[in-house]
């Protein structure tokens, strides 16, 4: 009898798929406001601050999209097997530098939109100082082959770089039903986006954390189970 289950190549790719469509969001407003920028758009209030200094928010879009993109293809276990791996995480750690740090700079140094305030501002500089300081404890482990800590640091970090992706589907139900939201219910929103990212992050990193032990336990009852059949 032939299995209905899917291959395990095929089982790997919905999550790195998901992700991806996730980012799509971001990046796709990320390319919205480059063309913006090269082009010579026309400055308005809501765009002023960009054109004022072009450089972080470049920086910015540029390091998130290959942050998010490659992060996202970090979760598919068969590329984490292969050396794929390792060369892309040598382009994934500086570039979610360059999109935490960027994010940092942009929310203090421009001016603040309309429905964004201090708090969401502090928000925006806590969760970047944390996403750098995950991607260090991520590299420092590394180096010293502590595959599990690298993991779940990363996978934080990641769920913070991915907050932007998360917002959308946060704030997009609130805009349809209610209109553009105030200070308020921004902060809140954009908050419980990067919330939800890190509650799904903790749960990735226990599941990793269960599958050796799981696999200890059923490595220690088969030759049980042997014993007792030749018995």
């Amino acid at each position: 009898m032939t299995s209905s289950a899917p291959p395990r190549s095929r089982r790997e790719w919905p999550a790195p798929a998901g992700l991806i469509a996730l980012s799509l969001v971001p990046m796709i407003a990320g390319a919205s406001r480059l063309t913006q920028l090269t082009t010579g758009a026309a400055v308005t209030v809501e765009n002023a601050r960009f054109f004022d200094s072009p450089v972080p928010v470049i920086a910015h879009i540029v390091g998130s999209s290959v942050f998010l993109l490659l992060g996202a293809l970090q979760f598919a276990p068969s590329l984490r097997r292969r050396r794929w791996h390792r060369l892309a995480g040598r382009v994934l750690v500086p570039a979610g530098l360059v999109s935490a740090l960027s994010g940092m700079w942009m929310a203090v140094a421009y001016d603040l939109p309309a429905n964004s305030g201090f708090v969401l501002m502090v928000m925006r500089l806590a969760l970047g100082a944390v996403m750098v300081g995950g991607i260090m404890l991520a590299f420092a482990a590394i180096r010293r082959r502590d595959v599990a800590t690298h993991s779940a640091w990363m996978t934080r970090a990641y769920a913070i770089g991915l907050g932007a992706g998360t917002q959308v589907l946060t704030l997009a139900p609130w805009a349809a039903l209610v209109g553009p939201p105030d200070e308020l219910a921004n902060t809140v929103l954009m908050g419980l986006g990067w919330a939800i990212n890190l509650a799904v992050a903790e749960v990735v990193i226990r599941r990793r954390a269960r599958r050796p032990r799981d696999r200890m336990r059923a490595t220690r009852r088969t030759p049980a189970r042997a014993d007792a059949r030749i018995s």
